[in-house]
């Protein structure tokens, strides 16, 4: 079942921090081919909101009207303007209407003065933790990009949204999807910048996807992966499976058909192109491993005949 995740903006919201926690979702239901996350925009009393830099959004309603997996607060610029009850008891009754309740950017401020971060861990926007930790003083406030703490999840700004909402999914669908949404959005550079969770193997997992991203065209043997790496092809193998639950001929495997789909969804070049430069032998080779793998041919794809 989909998830419902509720963002509440109001008015000098940062654009920034709606787009990098609303683009990651859009971006895993279309890696999936299913909808894995439905998003709504609520204000308080379903007006419009007006971001810091003058977009205007139409919500879909007002606070009274949601519900669901999990609600976001989103003031970002202005947030102590609204530290009144006209905002916290309206955040207080939509408590029991959320499995989640989430402060982003400075929405922790809020969530603090409705007492609903009380006896939890949580983060704010940087230029104001200190603030925050002398005003709320029930609260561990921690310099961290993110916190999960049980149902409450805070985070620190717009690029700190990303990573959040990354750990959300990966959390919610398995890690490969992460790595799978990252390529949608990053550069050869700022992917490298990308790292799983820590964790033993990580920073070797990590290692081998940048080597598999960076020979796409030409792929690898696994072993001479594994010689790069320094280590045994068996440690290799292990060491995939449990970070991203599959093996290294799987995850190669799907990191060149990404690849080909999105050259099939955003560039004219012939199919038989495409295979060359994800390292398919030919345009019958990829076509077949394409439909395995998403339930469609690549022309089908093009002609908009598959989601």
């Amino acid at each position: 079942m989909a998830q419902q995740f509720d963002l509440l903006l109001f008015d000098n919201f940062s654009n920034h921090c709606l787009a990098n926690t609303v683009e990651p979702l859009r971006a895993a239901n279309t890696v999936a081919r299913r909808i894995l996350y439905n998003w709504r925009f609520l204000t308080l009393d379903g007006a419009p909101a007006v971001s810091s830099s003058g977009l205007s959004v139409t919500p879909h309603g007002a606070l009274s009207d949601g519900g669901g997996d999990l609600l976001i607060v989103m003031p970002s610029y202005g947030f102590r303007d609204l530290d009144n009850r006209a905002v916290t008891r309206p955040l207080q009754q939509a408590r029991s209407r959320y499995t989640q309740l989430a402060g982003f950017d400075t929405g922790s401020w809020l969530l603090a003065r409705a007492g609903l971060l009380d006896g939890h861990q949580a983060t704010i926007h940087w230029e104001e933790l200190a603030s925050f930790e002398e005003t709320f003083p029930d609260i561990d406030a921690l310099r961290a990009r993110y916190v999960i703490s049980g149902d409450r999840i805070t985070c620190s700004g717009a690029m700190a949204a990303f990573d959040l909402v990354m750990a959300l999914i990966g959390e919610a669908h398995g890690p490969l999807i992460t790595v799978e949404v990252a390529q949608i959005f990053m550069t050869e550079a700022s992917a490298r910048a990308f790292t799983l969770a820590p964790s033993p193997g990580g920073r070797m997992v990590d290692r081998v996807l940048h080597l598999m991203q960076d020979n796409l065209e030409s792929p690898l043997p696994i072993a001479e992966i594994a010689r790069r790496m320094g280590c045994s092809q068996k440690l290799l193998e292990v060491r995939m499976q449990a970070e991203l639950q599959g093996t290294p001929n799987a995850i190669y495997r799907r990191l060149r058909l990404n690849l080909a789909r999105k050259l099939v969804a955003e560039t004219d070049q012939t199919v038989a192109e495409i295979a060359g430069r994800c390292g398919y032998e030919n345009a019958s080779a990829l076509t077949r491993a394409f439909k395995v793998q998403f339930g469609c041919t690549p022309r089908q794809l093009r002609k908009g005949e598959a989601w």
